[in-house]
């Protein structure tokens, strides 16, 4: 309860800031980075706004507005007036010659990484420090359990370096899912899920007030399985009843307990789908991070702990992750000791780009998934990287 009312703490700060947004009846504002590269691979700089076109489901698009970072500082913005404003993540302005192209929020994940491996977390998020967030970087960080971090949008990297002192695992160990039992364990693993999911889902929300930046967002977490360790559950809970059946099925004491676990995969996929297509709507990317580094097995103590089960459920949390990043454009960094190349990977993506906006054509509102392409004029050969589609948010129901 103490972290939910944290988090809630932050979300209405950044909602007393927000301005209002321009209301335009039936028509839709979206922006969307844009990454272009020559074919050996240097960032092309010296593009405008009349050398691309959008297109929304084969309907060309007015660009309204264009930006352009380069080395992770705004060279170059052309944006209406009633779009100047950025909504109240962001502190104060700096002077036009110190503004920053670059957005971060960093999510810790506490409730979904493990305690031993505190040291090694606080380790990564130095690295974080040193490798990815820069002088006039914007930054606020988060955390989704007992951590309670909460820092808004700020320039200040003092800031960064308290946190990191706060950040501790909190994560639940195997022995406590599978000797808890499946009535007790399994929506407590639900609930730490939907808790980071809410909080990271609030946050994305907030952020899609952000207009023109390139927005990332760093999420530490050690994945999610909502099924773990199926079969060393079902052991020990034969063990627990005297049972004598096969260890591989649940005894069958209530009618309506395997259909709970029967979707698990179903469900998580869905709830991810939710975060994910929120994270396009706000054109924010998510790079995630597995704190672990490269897996190997449990440790010793966790004598429950059936082999098949502990790869069965790193390759689920891993997949998720997966998931996570790549369908908003970023890519999962999981199975590695090393960190420094893919902190130096996600640097350069979010310090060289475009963003251009426009107002959506189509005022269909039955229409929810819209597909993007853009295009050049340049008779070069060049790589475009941005997202191809959006999909509309839910009215509200009230």
């Amino acid at each position: 309860m103490r972290t939910i009312i944290l988090t809630a703490g932050l979300l209405a700060v950044l909602a007393q800031q927000a301005p209002r947004e321009v209301i335009r009846s039936g028509v839709t504002y979206v922006t969307t980075d844009v990454v272009v590269r020559n074919d050996g691979g240097q960032f092309v700089a010296n593009l405008g706004k009349k050398d691309f076109d959008v297109y929304e489901d084969g309907v060309r698009q007015e660009i309204v507005s264009f930006v352009l970072s380069h080395g992770g500082r705004v060279l170059m913005e052309s944006v209406p007036p009633s779009l100047r404003q950025e909504g109240l993540l962001l502190p104060p302005p700096r002077p036009t010659n110190d503004s920053s192209g670059r957005i971060f929020l960093i999510f810790v994940d506490d409730l979904h990484m493990d305690f031993r491996n505190t040291g090694r977390i606080r380790a990564l998020f130095k690295e974080i420090a040193g490798e990815l967030v820069h002088e006039g970087d914007m930054f606020g960080i988060v955390s989704s359990g007992p951590s309670s971090i909460a820092i808004d949008m700020t320039y200040d990297r003092k800031r960064l370096d308290e946190a990191i002192g706060r950040i501790s695992g909190s994560g639940l160990k195997p022995d406590e899912i599978i000797s808890s039992g499946p009535s007790q364990s399994l929506p407590e693993v639900r609930y730490r899920a939907h808790v980071a999911f809410s909080t990271a889902y609030e946050i994305l929300e907030k952020m899609g007030q952000v207009r023109n930046r390139r927005k990332a967002f760093i999420y530490v977490s050690n994945g999610y399985d909502f099924n773990p360790f199926s079969k060393s559950r079902a052991t020990a809970a034969n063990e627990r009843s005297g049972s004598s059946g096969d260890p591989g099925q649940v005894p069958e004491t209530n009618p309506f307990s395997k259909g709970g676990n029967e979707f698990a995969a179903a469900d998580l996929t869905a709830e991810l789908s939710e975060l994910t297509r929120q994270a396009t709507r706000a054109n924010t990317t998510i790079y995630t991070i597995d704190p672990r580094g490269l897996v190997a097995g449990p440790d010793i103590d966790q004598t429950t702990l059936d082999s098949t089960d502990w790869q069965d459920h790193v390759r689920e949390t891993q997949s998720s992750l997966r998931v996570i990043a790549e369908q908003t454009g970023g890519f999962a960094v999981i199975n590695r000791n090393n960190f420094t190349a893919a902190l130096k990977r996600i640097d350069g993506d979010t310090s060289d780009y475009y963003v251009l906006g426009y107002y959506s054509t189509n005022s269909d509102p039955s229409k929810k998934r819209r597909t993007i392409e853009i295009r050049t004029k340049q008779k070069a050969k060049l790589q475009l990287t941005y997202k191809t589609s959006y999909t509309l948010k839910p009215p509200d129901k009230r």
